[in-house]
Formats: structure tokens, C-alpha cells, sequence
């Protein structure tokens, strides 16, 4: 595999804010301001709302712009911002529901056909075959791609922040395609073996008498890279299957987290209250830092993630 090149290789010094940050210019939020007038005059079931319902010619030219960023670009976009004081809680995801959907198709991120997911901690711990995703801890969260323990991994990945912790969680973005390079560089000999497959726990999404292990290679390439990369589920797929990582393993995932640490290859911001973070999801990791949440429950950290996928069926499976 020859080295990635173009947008989606991106370093810290190579990107500036222009290639990820948009901002909702007044066109759009005089949109989904009628949006929210509309829905106290006559609410909808968020699940129900579709952009066509609404008048949206500005709210998608921004999507194109982020889709395009998504897609040819940096491969991922900080959105800025819904005007929060003028929302209640479910107004906010609403709004950023419909705005998903002008990027791709929203679906299911559990086999229980849960459609908009809240990231918060729950004080549970995620221990493989648990089924407690990472995303329900306040742990560190290395780089990773979403759901690549599953057949038809989301495209894309949406993020709102409804509200920030009291300290961390910092949020960090990599380009795989850089991860991928700096690999070809640092440990070309482990390369290989990453385009071998790994086991990864299935967190409990499988149906009885299905195995909790799902084997899959990091990396692809079908004329694009294509990744699925998450270390946590990968050692919980190694740890279900009892009998250790092997030497050759071991060394992949040893210069992944190298690779990882490097902040020379990576690129932070606050999610900051009203803010929507999207990534593609096939060639971009997202990762979080470790953070202290407030004692009220009514002040802590919560996001909400929206999936997204315009090929394959709208349930989890794909």
C-alpha cells in the first residue's frame, strides 16, 4: 500500500481553521429559528422530522459545504453553533436531527432501533463482554472510528454538545490516512499484519447464539483506505477469546498507540455548548480526553450522536 496523499493526509501544521470550521451564517439560523416556530405551533416526533417538511435552502448549501469537507477534505467539520438560549433541550436536537440529514441518512445505533444516542457518564465501567460502551464512562478515549465491530459501520458521525464537562474532554481528531502513513514510516513491519483480521467485541449488539466477537482487518483498501479502528474493543475481542494476543498483534497495537500519541499528527478543540462536531467516518478517528463531570446531574456533560449512512438498510445491522 503506497502512502495516502491529498486532504485526507493532513498533520497539525498542515490544516488551518478554514479547512474544519463552520460557522451557521444568519440565512441558516433564520431557517431553523422557523423550524422551532413551526414545532411549538405544531410538534413532531423528532424521529418523524425530514428537512423536506421544512424551508432549508440555506441550512443545505452549509451541509454540502460540510459533506464536501467530509469527503474530499480534512474529514471532519465543527459546526458552529445553534443558538442555544432560544431552545429547550429537545427543540436543540431537532434542529441538529434535521441538519444530519441534510448531510446522509440517519440510523440505528443499537439493535434496538435507538436512532439519536446520549454520550454521558454513567458511572458503569466498560469491561470487555459488558456491553457498557466506552462512551458511558468518563475514561480517556483513544482514537477510534464508530461501530467498526459491525458488518455496515455508520459513514458518518454526529456529535452536539447539549452541555460540557467541568474539566476535560477535550476533544481530538487524526486522520487514518495520516495514522496510516506515519505506520509506512515508524513500523512498516506491523503493517502487514493489520490488514489481517482482529477480533472485536461486539458489545453485546448480536442476537442469541450469534458469537460476541466480530473479525474484521483494521485496514482496507478497495481503490480508498478504509478503517476500522477501535484498541479498546479489539483487546476486549482478543480478551473473549481467552487465549491472549499473539506477538505479532501485540506489536500492531503497540505501534498504533505510538502512533496515536504523536500531537504533531492530530488536531483539539472544546466542544463548546450548541456546537456539532461530524466526521467521516471511515477515514477519520475521534478520541476524547478523560474529564471531571459536575455533582449536578443537571450540569453534567452530555452529547448526543446521531449516526449516518445513505447505502444499506436503516436498521443496525446495515
Amino acid at each position: 500500500m503506497p502512502r495516502c496523499r491529498g486532504a485526507q493526509a493532513w498533520t497539525r501544521a498542515s490544516l488551518s481553521p478554514s479547512d474544519w470550521l463552520v460557522r451557521l451564517d444568519p440565512a441558516c439560523l433564520a431557517e431553523l429559528r422557523a423550524v422551532v416556530a413551526e414545532l411549538r405551533r405544531a410538534p413532531v416526533p423528532t424521529l418523524l422530522l425530514s428537512p423536506d417538511d421544512f424551508a432549508l435552502a440555506a441550512c443545505a448549501q452549509t451541509m454540502r459545504g460540510v459533506r464536501h469537507m467530509l469527503d474530499a477534505g480534512a474529514g471532519f467539520a465543527l459546526l458552529d453553533r445553534l443558538p442555544m438560549d432560544e431552545l429547550g433541550k429537545d427543540e436543540a436536537i431537532a434542529l441538529y436531527w434535521l441538519l444530519a440529514s441534510l448531510l446522509a441518512r440517519p440510523v440505528a445505533q443499537k439493535l434496538d432501533g435507538t436512532m439519536i444516542y446520549d454520550v454521558h457518564d454513567t458511572g458503569q465501567k466498560a469491561l470487555p463482554g459488558s456491553g457498557i460502551r466506552p462512551d458511558k464512562t468518563n475514561i480517556d478515549l483513544r482514537f477510534h472510528n464508530d461501530n467498526a465491530y459491525n458488518t455496515t459501520p455508520p459513514e458518518y458521525v454526529g456529535l452536539l454538545c447539549l452541555r460540557s464537562a467541568r474539566g476535560g474532554g477535550l476533544s481530538r481528531v487524526m486522520s487514518f490516512y495520516t495514522v496510516h502513513n506515519a505506520l509506512l514510516e515508524r513500523h512498516a513491519n506491523v503493517v502487514p499484519r493489520l490488514y489481517e483480521p482482529f477480533p472485536f467485541d461486539r458489545q453485546r449488539e448480536f442476537f442469541a447464539g450469534e458469537e460476541p466477537v466480530f473479525e474484521a482487518p483494521m485496514f482496507a483498501y478497495d481503490g480508498a483506505l478504509r478503517v476500522r479502528l477501535t484498541l479498546h474493543q479489539v483487546r476486549g475481542g482478543f480478551a473473549l477469546r481467552g487465549n491472549g494476543i499473539d506477538e505479532a498483534s501485540a506489536a500492531a497495537l503497540d505501534a498504533l498507540e505510538e502512533v496515536f500519541a504523536d500531537q504533531s499528527l492530530q488536531a483539539d478543540f472544546t466542544l463548546e455548548r450548541g456546537q456539532m462536531q461530524f466526521a467521516n467516518n471511515h477515514t477519520t478517528g475521534h478520541a476524547r480526553t478523560e474529564f471531571e463531570d459536575h455533582a449536578e446531574p443537571e450540569l453534567r456533560r452530555h452529547l448526543v450522536r446521531i449516526w449516518m449512512r445513505d447505502r444499506g438498510a436503516r436498521g443496525y445491522p446495515g
